[in-house]
């Protein structure tokens, strides 16, 4: 049971507590009635071999077990993923790079052949531009 469970089956029981004084005698003796009942099919205790106990006590000593040798699985299980969320952006990051450098060599090579049209010229950004870059 988690946190939030276990606050709301307090608060249930201290409402339930709170009229309980309140109770009618033949109420109270009904409930006393039935959970002598529900004691009564109770199971009995069954007691457990000894060398099961022995198997579960050879198993915690040797820390879980089969299952102890995947311990190192839920440490890495985050760290791998993060690890390779990190390479994918770097590697975005480097392809962007090479991409926009591409791309102002190009422009670079257009501006200096005179290949370019005129409405390149005519455009106030790209002359904002030329400006910015002598």
């Amino acid at each position: 049971m988690n946190t939030d469970d276990l606050n709301f089956a307090y608060k249930v029981r201290h409402a339930l507590n709170e009229k309980l004084d309140e109770l009618p005698a033949s109420t109270t003796d009904r409930l006393a009635q039935a959970r002598k009942m529900a004691l009564a099919r109770k199971k009995a205790h069954v007691e457990v071999p000894l060398a099961v106990r022995v198997v579960k006590t050879e198993l915690a000593a040797a820390g879980g077990g089969f299952l102890s040798q995947f311990n190192w699985l839920g440490r890495w299980g985050m760290l791998v993923p993060a690890l390779a969320l990190v390479i994918g952006m770097v590697g975005i990051y480097q392809y962007e790079q090479q991409e926009r450098i591409a791309d102002l060599a190009e422009i670079d090579a257009a501006v200096l052949s005179d290949e370019l049209p005129l409405d390149a010229y005519l455009d106030h950004g790209f002359n904002a531009y030329l400006t910015r870059s002598e």
